[in-house]
């Protein structure tokens, strides 16, 4: 395989990108001068170097310093936590658990929420027989147990909401971890999931903030 087909190759993994809009990027970048690729390429490295996993909720976030990256910095000097988990404002009995950092984005722009969250790092097909290899269900209950020794808090959450996609793929992983959920808690923790606002189908990506908001208010 030539260089030009693995380039191709490596866009059509991107999420929601087929075999024609990976061939377009590919072309693209190609039709660019060198100072711009450079650019790119200096850029993408910069994010990956300046980023970060929140130790208590797993999303990605980056480090900056005068709202600069600061790529720089060593891992060891970094902070552990993001800004939401870091925020004592925050209602931290609420536990708001969504599939990926972009659900995340979309939820925290809507200004509906005001706890704090937990990043799945996916969903799991209905047809998958190993979903912890899918998703982060381990290090979830490992943290509504209170077992993680960096945790700011130890309040006890008294709601769990699962915002999880309408597709198959969303509702049968909402099943999984409420399973799970419902074993540890043993109700001690109100399961909640969002109202139907969302249409079936419906990915948290697209959704817009008003949407949100009245998925938020009539959960159940």
């Amino acid at each position: 395989m030539d260089n030009l087909s693995r380039l191709i190759e490596i866009f059509s993994h991107f999420p929601g990108i087929g075999p024609r809009q990976a061939r377009r990027f590919a072309y693209y970048l190609l039709g660019k001068p060198q100072s711009f690729i450079n650019d790119f390429v200096k850029l993408v490295g910069e994010v990956k170097s300046a980023s970060n996993q929140c130790s208590e909720c797993q999303r990605l976030f980056i480090d900056r310093g005068n709202g600069k990256l600061v790529p720089e910095m060593s891992k060891s000097s970094r902070s552990t936590l993001c800004n939401i988990c870091s925020d004592t404002s925050r209602d931290r009995s609420t536990l708001m658990v969504v599939a990926r950092d972009s659900d995340f984005e979309s939820i925290e722009k809507s200004g509906a929420y005001r706890g704090v969250y937990f990043i799945l790092g996916g969903t799991v097909p209905i047809l998958d027989k190993e979903p912890e290899k899918r998703i982060r269900l381990k290090l979830l209950l490992n943290r509504i147990s209170d077992t993680t020794a960096k945790s700011l808090t130890t309040t006890q959450f008294k709601e769990i909401i699962l915002s999880l996609n309408t597709t198959p793929d969303g509702e049968h992983t909402a099943d999984i971890v409420r399973a799970s959920l419902e074993k540890l808690t043993k109700k001690s923790s109100k399961l909640t999931v969002l109202g139907r606002g969302l249409s079936t189908g419906a990915e948290l990506e697209y959704v817009d903030g008003e949407t949100i908001k009245n998925a938020l208010k009539n959960r159940a």
